[in-house]
């Protein structure tokens, strides 16, 4: 089965009561990582400024910023496991060591990052959170020391401060770039209006530019199911379908109805639903011996359009963003809405991977994540070091101390921006990953199709690096 992966986190307070509960309940442990990575248990609370050293020691020193206490300190120990996994190998450089400073103890990602500065470290690996990034990188970049941070918050990427985490804007580019090779054209999104649902839109609009295609269309519902149904009808111009439909149909007199003079030529037209061939009647779950429903107006329209195949919306492509009650509610309005395969390819988050066998509703679904065959190998690894399966954490991680060690091993000085971020990438868990210069990291993502019937996603694509401009 594949897993899930890293989204973006929530700057309001409602997003970060949610990441925190998720912490707590152990779910960031379990693979939903970027959600939390981003926002949860920021546990460093000092501020001010860290004097660097006037020189930065050109060593192969490897700091790393993890909380190994409070909260999220099991989170913590994951992490430093796989960085452990990844610099504990044979033919390191001999200056090559690793230098841990726990970002929840006190003085928080402030003093760790001054500590490590002072200790000559070459490069930084973490910090884990977005709060603790803002924090540490200032005074890394002042020192001229690379930052390779875990979180998934693509807005603490800048030169010299790479964002880890595998991120919404990385996944759409990916999923857009399938569906145009599929012939897509028109892209729309419906989405919760939070953190995670902007980061989604946000990356659906670089992605279409980023490719040549037309702006996309996007709708943001608050969570409820009416506002999710509201929302989608008119984003699908669910209205028009309908009125276009029942104005084409054929109209009638109601059989018997009269006026109050008695005359039933005096009765206007009123239109009748006309019943459906027995084969499309059986696909719709109609009765083909019970006369066809009238039909409904206003709040109403939806239940009787079930009857009726409306035409298509006006986009071929779909994305969604909602897990849980919310995502069941969306595919309630898709159903009633009628947006459907072949005339609209659906697709979501990395999220969906978890449980994609539960998605027969929505077959033929997209979502793109790594391939969790590449990962066999570091499994393997990581159990007979530490005697557990790696969380998903781990291997961000071992793919950071990784580049560091191929750096250190090219033989350069230090870790200078060039050499991580030379264009043929590095060796991940997951998969090649590169280093761009701007902060963002691609990674090779496959894209992945929902079949349904209890049954795992497909790969239909292999793994690709997305090669994009500055966009994002």
């Amino acid at each position: 089965m594949t897993r899930a992966y890293s989204l973006l986190s929530g700057l309001s307070r409602q997003g970060l009561a949610a990441n925190r509960a998720l912490c707590k309940t152990g779910v960031a442990a379990l693979g939903v990582t970027g959600l939390v990575l981003a926002g949860c248990a920021d546990q460093s609370t000092s501020t001010g400024t860290v004097q660097a050293p006037a020189q930065q020691a050109a060593s192969h020193k490897v700091g790393v910023l993890l909380p190994l206490s409070g909260t999220n300190a099991t989170l913590g120990r994951e992490l430093l496991a796989g960085a452990q996994l990844a610099l504990g190998g044979a033919g390191l450089p001999a200056d090559m060591q690793m230098d841990v400073h726990d970002t929840a103890a006190i003085g928080g990602a402030e003093q760790a990052t001054s500590a490590a500065i002072q200790a000559g470290d070459g490069i930084l690996l973490g910090p884990l959170t977005s709060g603790d990034t803002a924090v540490a990188a200032p005074a890394a970049q002042a020192a001229g020391i690379p930052v390779l941070a875990f979180t998934s918050d693509i807005g603490q990427g800048r030169p010299g401060v790479w964002v880890m985490g595998i991120t919404p804007e990385e996944q759409v580019q990916q999923l857009v770039a399938q569906a145009k090779r599929d012939g897509r054209q028109h892209f729309a999104a419906l989405l919760p209006d939070n953190a995670l649902g902007h980061a989604l839109g946000n990356g659906l609009i670089s992605a279409c530019r980023d490719q040549g295609l037309a702006a996309p269309t996007i709708a943001y519902h608050n969570g409820t199911a009416d506002s999710i149904s509201l929302t989608l009808r008119q984003l699908s111009n669910y209205d028009a379908r309908l009125a276009a439909v029942k104005q084409a149909m054929p109209t009638t007199p109601v059989p018997g109805a009269t006026t109050t003079s008695g005359n039933p030529s005096e009765v206007p037209t009123l239109t009748e639903l006309p019943q459906l061939p027995s084969s499309l009647a059986t696909a719709l779950g109609q009765n083909v011996n019970q006369p066809a429903p009238q039909s409904a107006t206003g709040a109403d329209a939806p239940v009787a359009a079930q009857q009726l195949p409306l035409g298509n919306p006006p986009f071929d492509a779909l994305l969604l963003g909602d897990i849980g009650l919310g995502l069941k509610n969306v595919l309630d309005a898709v159903a009633l809405t009628q947006i459907s395969m072949p005339a609209v390819r659906i697709m979501g988050p990395g999220l969906w991977a978890s449980f994609a066998s539960k998605l027969g509703a929505i077959k033929g679904a997209w979502y793109a994540a790594p391939d969790p065959t590449s990962r066999q190998a570091f499994v393997s690894r990581f159990m007979a070091r530490n005697h557990h399966m790696p969380k998903p954490l781990a291997d961000m991680s071992y793919d950071a101390a990784m580049a560091a060690v191929t750096v250190a091993r090219s033989g350069e000085p230090g870790f200078p921006v060039k050499a991580l971020t030379r264009p043929g990438g590095f060796a991940g868990v997951d998969g090649t990953f590169t280093l761009l210069p701007d902060g963002r990291v691609r990674r090779a993502l496959a894209v992945f199709e929902v079949i349904g019937n209890g049954s795992d996603a497909r790969m239909i694509s292999a793994p690709v690096q997305m090669r994009t401009g500055t966009s994002g």
